[in-house]
Parts: structure tokens; sequence; C-alpha cells
């Protein structure tokens, strides 16, 4: 995809999983790419990582509960790669796995800190840099989660439902000032966070051998498109990459 080239994009939980396989995605592309994520050792390799391959990647250590290192990582973006074009929402926790009745509440707190207030600064410290431009893309990670009652998921079923409706709230107010909102809602991806799911042994999604899990690269391409004009008449949605149509349009059909 050419319109990616010279492209700005800041990409948070971007360490490993789906956040680490989108850098590398957007950067092959010839995108610029702020790798954003707590872990800085992570980051930082997985930024030379691409830069050794000829691609232009930063990094920068970022919690996402905290709005003043989000507004840092924006500046960034805007200082070194001359703006920010997209924006990436993936940061997300899930554990630990409880029941209601037993829930952590200081750990059930953090959750929504890093999954619906960590999407929100994202969204607030983007917003001006890419109204000032004339448009830009959001993109947030949802889940199926959002909609389906999953026993000791209460955090992260809520707190993805709240980032499905902060996507449709942010398509209403700023759709007529160019800027582009979409969630991904990728199905069970082969990450380190399916590796707490089994070891909780809690519902059906812990009983899922390795292989039925997708790899992290699919959904990367999926953002791809979704950052690109194909995905417009999605505009607002949330996209599942567990639609055969979708996977076709991506390309993993």
């Amino acid at each position: 995809m050419n319109s990616l080239t010279g492209k700005s994009v800041l990409i948070t939980g971007a360490s490993r999983g789906i956040g680490a396989a989108t850098a590398r995605e957007f950067a092959a592309l010839g995108a610029k790419v702020l790798l954003c994520a707590r872990s800085e050792a992570q980051i930082a390799q997985v930024a030379q990582e691409i830069r050794d391959a000829g691609g232009q990647a930063l990094h920068l250590s970022v919690d996402v509960a905290d709005f003043a290192q989000v507004q840092q990582a924006v500046s960034l973006a805007v200082a070194e790669f001359g703006g920010l074009d997209i924006l990436i929402n993936n940061a997300g926790i899930l554990e630990p796995v409880e029941r209601l009745a037993e829930a952590n509440v200081e750990a059930w707190n953090k959750v929504i800190d890093i999954n619906v207030k960590g999407v929100f600064h994202g969204i607030r410290a983007a917003l001006p840099v890419m109204k000032t431009a004339g448009g830009g893309t959001i993109i947030s990670i949802g889940s199926g989660a959002a909609t389906s009652a999953l026993e000791g998921w209460s955090h992260y079923s809520a707190s993805k439902a709240a980032v499905h409706h902060l996507n449709r709230v942010l398509h209403a107010e700023e759709a007529d000032n160019g800027i582009r909102a979409l969630v991904l809602s990728p199905g069970t991806v082969a990450t380190d966070m399916q590796v707490i799911i089994k070891k909780s042994g809690i519902n059906a999604v812990s009983r899922l051998n390795w292989e039925d899990h997708i790899p992290p690269e699919w959904p990367a391409k999926a953002l791809v498109w979704m950052a690109s004009s194909d995905a417009d008449t999605y505009l607002g949605e949330v996209i599942s990459l567990r639609d055969p149509d979708i996977r076709k349009k991506v390309g993993l059909a």
C-alpha cells in the first residue's frame, strides 16, 4: 500500500503480540512508527529490529493510564515525524482472571485504567493534532467479549464494551472533521494473553488449543487495511476478523 509511505503511526502496547506485529507491518509498508509500551527494553528491541530491516521506528516508554505520558508520545510523533496520521490504541490487559465475588479491587481498577482510560487518553491526545492537520485515523482494539458474558472476565468485558462505545461517540463527534474511527475485534490471537487465559481454567476460551488462535500477523494486516480508504464503508463500526468477508478483504481468505 503506497499510501502508507511516510505516514506517521503511533502504536500503544507495541512491545509484543498484536502491537509488535502491527509496528512491523506498517513499517514494512513505508510508515514511520512510534512504538509505545511500559516495557522500554522490549519496545527498544522491536524498534531496532524494524530499523535493521530498513524501516523507520522510534520508541518511548509510556503508561497509557497516565494522560501526560500519552500526550508526550503524541508530541514526540509530531516533533520527529511531522505529525500523527494514525493512532492504534492497542494496549490492554486481562489479568487476573477472577470471578466477581473474589475479584481483587485494585487489579480490577487497573484493567479499567489501561483498557478504557488508556484508549480515551489516546483519543484525547491525538484529536487536536489530527484535526489541525485536517484528519486522521484512530483505531482501537475491541473484543467479542464486549458483547459476551464470560466468567472471570468482568473487567475485560466491561472495558471492551466501553471501547466499542467510545468509538461510536468518536465517529459521531468527529467524522465531519476528517477523523476516521474504527474498532477491530480480532478474535482469539496467539499471544501471551492466551497463556494467562489458559492457566486460569475459567470459561470456554481457556479450553481452546493454541492452534485454535490466529497469529498476531493477521490483526496486524487487518489494521493496515482499516487504515486505508478501502475500509471507509465501516467507519464508526466494529470490524470482526472472524467475519469471512472481512478476512477476504484483508487478504487472509
